[in-house]
Formats: structure tokens, sequence, C-alpha cells
């Protein structure tokens, strides 16, 4: 796989992700934790379906073969999924989507330290573009008063970020017939079970309307699911800074799908700002094509040598 192709399936994840608000627009009663937990469901049983099949029945085979990044991983997603609904609930969106903007800041900052991995001048350029853009879609307004809401925020992208580098330094002991993908089903399965105990915890009814559990359902099978696959194949050839940068066109799409399909307001300062994110993207994808297949060679070779 080629630097550009693993950036046009982050990108297509990023696609597939950013319809989950005109999905979550149709769940009135069911509150946040139980959401989290039904999804999560349904992203384990895609998953769990995807992994049999290409280790031809050996799932369990396949998630014991994850060694401590994966778990790492794994946790980080935990955190990146319980962050994002909480930060949503207790602080501003416009709050929210600013500080999810610093995943690709936490990813570049933790894969240099654990990884070693570069982060190319131009990537850093491209992120701090992002995060302007995102504050210009937003007003630029943060919600000072929630401070726990922000904190949920933060956590949530420092979650991403620490996934997005499990996933590069998982390469040189993954099988190859399954890949990253016992690391998501991890995290999935870490999160059902957060996410009914937080529920419970708090008094939320883990029980909702049967057509609010199936929404929840549909949104962890395929587009959460489906993203997830995406973004990890991905990730083989494209850095994790880079990766989590490019998984930005979700906050762009996102108000879109809103407008179009909801005819809820898409303002100046949103179109404003989507397109510096976009151009971001762009140029970041541009400027970092070498170097990118150049860090992913490696870990690739390694997959190809034990398939043969």
């Amino acid at each position: 796989m080629s630097y550009k192709s693993g950036a046009a399936l982050i990108l297509l994840a990023g696609l597939i992700w950013s319809s989950q608000g005109v999905i979550l627009r149709q769940i009135t009663s069911a509150e946040a934790w139980a959401v989290m937990a039904w999804r999560s469901v349904g992203l384990v049983a895609t998953l769990a379906v995807y992994i049999s099949y290409k280790s031809q029945g050996q799932l369990w085979g396949a998630l014991t073969s994850v060694r401590r990044s994966g778990w790492l991983g794994a946790l980080g997603l935990v955190l990146a999924f319980g962050g994002a609904i909480y930060a949503l609930q207790a602080t501003s969106i416009a709050s929210a989507v600013v500080l999810f903007a610093a995943a690709p800041l936490f990813a570049a900052l933790i894969g240099w330290a654990a990884m070693g991995e570069r982060v190319a001048p131009p990537t850093w350029a491209a992120i701090a573009a992002a995060i302007l853009g995102i504050a210009v879609m937003v007003g630029g307004q943060i919600d000072t008063r929630a401070v726990w809401g922000n904190i949920a925020a933060i956590i949530c992208a420092f979650g991403f970020g620490a996934f997005t580098v499990s996933l590069r330094a998982a390469h040189t002991h993954l099988r190859a017939d399954v890949g990253h993908f016992p690391i998501v089903l991890l995290g999935g399965a870490m999160s059902i079970i957060i996410g009914a105990a937080l529920a419970l915890a708090v008094g939320q009814d883990l029980t909702p309307p049967a057509r609010e559990v199936g929404i929840a359902l549909f949104m962890g099978a395929f587009t959460l699911a489906g993203g997830m696959i995406l973004f990890t194949l991905g990730t083989r050839t494209v850095p994790a800074a880079a990766a989590t940068l490019l998984a930005q066109i979700e906050v762009i799409l996102g108000p879109l799908w809103v407008w179009l399909l909801m005819g809820e307001a898409f303002s100046r300062a949103t179109a404003l700002g989507g397109a510096i994110v976009l151009a971001a993207l762009i140029f970041n994808v541009l400027a970092t094509r070498g170097a990118g297949k150049k860090t992913a060679a490696a870990p690739v070779q390694t997959d190809q040598r034990r398939a043969a």
C-alpha cells in the first residue's frame, strides 16, 4: 500500500464517521453511557465476524496475540469513546470540538516519545492550521465554566492519539492475517463493560426503546466499525500525527451533513473554518507523502515476510 492509498483510506474513514452526528440525532431517549455500550456491542460483533473470517475461525488466538502496545491502544480507544460522549454532554459543542482537535498534537508527541517517530515540519504546520480552522468553525468559544467537560474532551483527544500511535507500534508483532483489528475489538469490549458500568452507576437505563438500541447497534456495526477498519488499514503507511490529522475531515463534514439532511444552520464561520482544515489536510498529504513511504517501509515488509 502506498502513502497516498493509506491517506485515502483514512479520509474515507473520517467521511464515514462524520455521519454519526446525523444518526445520533435520531436517538431521543437513550442516554450517553447506554449509547456507548450498545454502539460498542455493534462494533464488537462486526469485528468478531471479520477477524474470525480472516483468521479461519481462530478468534481467540487472534485476541491473545495482542501484546502490551495493543492493550494500551485498546485502552486509548476507550478513553476516546468515553471522553467524547461525556464532553458533548458536560460542555459546549464548541469547546469539545476545539479540544478534540488536539488529537494530532498528542499523536505527534506520543509517537515521538514512544517510537522516535519524527514529525515532519509540514505536519506541524498543518496541525496548527487545522486547530485554527476548527476554532474558526466554532467561533473560538471555549466554555471555561464546564471544566470537567473540557478535561474529558482533552482525554478523548489524548486517547485517540495514543490509540493511533499504538497501531504504528504494534506493526512489528502483528499477525499477518488479522492485523490491528484485535486491538480495536478489545477496545470495543472494554467500552461495553465501562459504558454499562457507568450507566448503572449514574442511574441511566440500559434498556432504552428497541428502535434506539437498533440505531446504536447500527452505528457500531457499520459507521464505527467500517471507519475503524479503514483507519487501521491506513495507518500501515501513514505516520500517527498525519493519520489523526487526516481523520479531522470528520469535523468538517459532520456539520455539513446536519445542514443538508436536517436543515440546521451552516454558518459562514463553519464554511471558512472547514475550508482552512481541508486546505491543511491536502497540504499535509502532498508535502509529506515521501516521508510517509519511508516511515512505513519496515513494518510493511515485516508483514509481507510473515504472510510468505
